[in-house]
This record gives C-alpha cells, sequence and structure tokens, in this order.
C-alpha cells in the first residue's frame, strides 16, 4: 500500500506547491508510481504539471461533492509514473457546500481510499491556510512534510500548525505524524543560517538534512509547466529535491 503524505503550511509564499510538484517528479523519476492531489482551488500544482486546470472534465470537487469516481478525475501527466488530481476554483466551493454535513473533515480520505492501492505515493498538495480543505488533507494523511521559508516569523507560524497537526492526531486521525520539515528559500545570509539553527535546536531530526535554496529555476520552472527536473536538471533546486527524494525514500 502506497503512503499518503500532505505537505501543508497555513502561510504562502513558502515554497509548499513548488516541493509538492517537485518531489512528487522526483520520486516519480525513481520509478514509484506517485499521485499529486491539488487541495488548492488555485490550482497551481495543476498547472505546474502542465495541465489546463480549467479543462479537466472531472476535478477534485467533482470528487468530493458530485460523487464523481476519483479514478475518472486522475489523469496522467508528462511525467512518466507520476498522475495529477486536479483542481481549479471550483474547489473553493466544495468547503462551502461541506461545511455544514456530517463527518465533513473526511470526505477527501473516503474518496481517495482507491488511491492507496495504485500508487507508492500520494501527495496532497493543502491550501494555504488551516481551513476545512486542510484539515481534510491532514485526516486524509498518514505523515505531513512542512516547508518553512528561512525568515524571520517562521517559527511562529510553524507552532501554529504544529498544534493543529497535535489537535487533529488526537480527534480525528491517530495515524497523522510530521515526516519532516522542509526548510526552503535558502539564502547565503546571517539570518537563513540563525532560522536554520534555531529549527535544528527545536526540532532536532524531524528537519530534513536536505535545505532547498532559494533559485531562480525553480521560479521558472512553472511557467513551461514542468517540474525543474526537467526544466534544468543540473540546477541547485533540481538537485535539491532529487536529494530531498532520496531522504523521504529512507524514511519509509
Amino acid at each position: 500500500m502506497g503512503r499518503i503524505i500532505a505537505i501543508a503550511n497555513q502561510k504562502g509564499g513558502v515554497g509548499k506547491t513548488t516541493t509538492a510538484v517537485n518531489l512528487a517528479a522526483c520520486l516519480a523519476a525513481a520509478d514509484r508510481k506517485v499521485a499529486l492531489v491539488d487541495l488548492d482551488p488555485q490550482g497551481n500544482a495543476t498547472q505546474g504539471l502542465g495541465t489546463d486546470k480549467n479543462a479537466a472534465d472531472h476535478t477534485l470537487y467533482d470528487v468530493m461533492v458530485n460523487d464523481s469516481p476519483v479514478l475518472e478525475a486522475v489523469r496522467p501527466t508528462e511525467v512518466e509514473n507520476l498522475s495529477i488530481l486536479p483542481s481549479n476554483r471550483d474547489l473553493v466551493g466544495a468547503e462551502v457546500e461541506l461545511m455544514g454535513l456530517d463527518r465533513r473533515e473526511f470526505f477527501l480520505k473516503e474518496c481517495i481510499t482507491p488511491l492507496h492501492d495504485l500508487f507508492d505515493y500520494v501527495f496532497i498538495d493543502c491550501p494555504p491556510s488551516l481551513s476545512l480543505l486542510t484539515v481534510n488533507g491532514l485526516v486524509a494523511a498518514e505523515g505531513v512534510i512542512i516547508p518553512l521559508q528561512c525568515e524571520y516569523y517562521a517559527l511562529e507560524g510553524l507552532s501554529e500548525l504544529l498544534q493543529t497537526v497535535i489537535r487533529i492526531r488526537d480527534n480525528l486521525n491517530p495515524g497523522l505524524s510530521v515526516l519532516g520539515v522542509l526548510l526552503t528559500m535558502y539564502q547565503h545570509t546571517n539570518l537563513s543560517r540563525q532560522v536554520v539553527d534555531d529549527v535544528r535546536e527545536h526540532l532536532g531530526n524531524k528537519v530534513f538534512q536536505t535545505i532547498i535554496p532559494r533559485n531562480v529555476t525553480l521560479s521558472e520552472a512553472p511557467s513551461f509547466g514542468k517540474p525543474v527536473i526537467y526544466y534544468d536538471l543540473k540546477s541547485a533546486g533540481a538537485q535539491a529535491y532529487l536529494a530531498l527524494a532520496r531522504e523521504v525514500i529512507s524514511r519509509g
């Protein structure tokens, strides 16, 4: 059975979708079968894999709200071994429509259960908020990767998210654990080094050894609808995500 891993941070602009797309692609390149569930209504992960978010016949909204079979919505990408469950702005409506329903936190978990046996890894790209959609992502997952930007207020937001993970584990998903905290957008400055030191001091081996640098290639690749390893394999960003993929595999 495959592993279901949420990638979450309530703060925007920390490299969450960049991590979802590029980690998924690197694992697919390592001959793992991977699915990426785009749980963000902005649909950036969908576009980052070269899929037109407004042209899909079935999206995650249809799966969660209209009972469309998940296997009809999952579609292959141009990356071998990598599939996408696409999303677009329709997903905003899902949050409103689910709000008054029983077991509303479990809809995504129940919808994507069939993917468990078909893929080695299922990644869930959560929206940049602690919304009902993000709660659904964390309830569906066995582990969570938390991208953390190497900036001044990083630890403050991390504490809030870790408390949310604990509450969900205690009340809704006892199998949920933090797979790792990923330091992103690293620059060779005193501030970045201080953030790295502080996070490692507080969280120890929960922090991935791999650090993702601030890298222009990582910013350019989505505009071409490609993961960075297919845009510029030799770039620092591509090499960092390949290293992260090896770490994820080693953590089981």
